[in-house]
């Protein structure tokens, strides 16, 4: 399954390359972390590895690991704002548990 943006994130990665004036999309992984196991990781990616899994959405490429991949197929990234506070939500179909805070998953 894909790793997808939701058109409001597309849109804030796009722009944000745009002002950072390099780079060919964002790159998603995971990392071992937190009171629940994993965490979710995010940088922007100027060229991907050969063994990398290249996704695109709403023209912007989303990246992945081959390690991090099955913790994250299906996931959509989107982005949110709520008030005052606005950021990245993962919309991770493979979730088990997270912990309190929102910092970690299980799978």
């Amino acid at each position: 399954m894909p790793v997808t943006l939701s058109a409001p994130a597309a849109k804030h990665v796009a722009n944000f390359i745009a002002k950072r004036g390099k780079g060919v999309g964002i790159r998603l992984g995971v990392k071992t972390s937190g009171c629940s196991g994993m965490a979710y990781k995010l940088e922007f990616v100027d060229a991907a590895n050969e063994e990398d899994h290249v996704f695109e959405s709403f023209g912007v490429k989303v990246v992945v690991d081959p390690k991090s991949l099955p913790y994250l197929e299906g996931t959509e990234l989107d982005y949110t704002k709520e008030g005052l506070n606005e950021g990245f939500k993962f919309n991770n179909p493979n979730v088990k548990d997270a912990c309190g805070c929102g910092e970690s998953f299980n799978v």
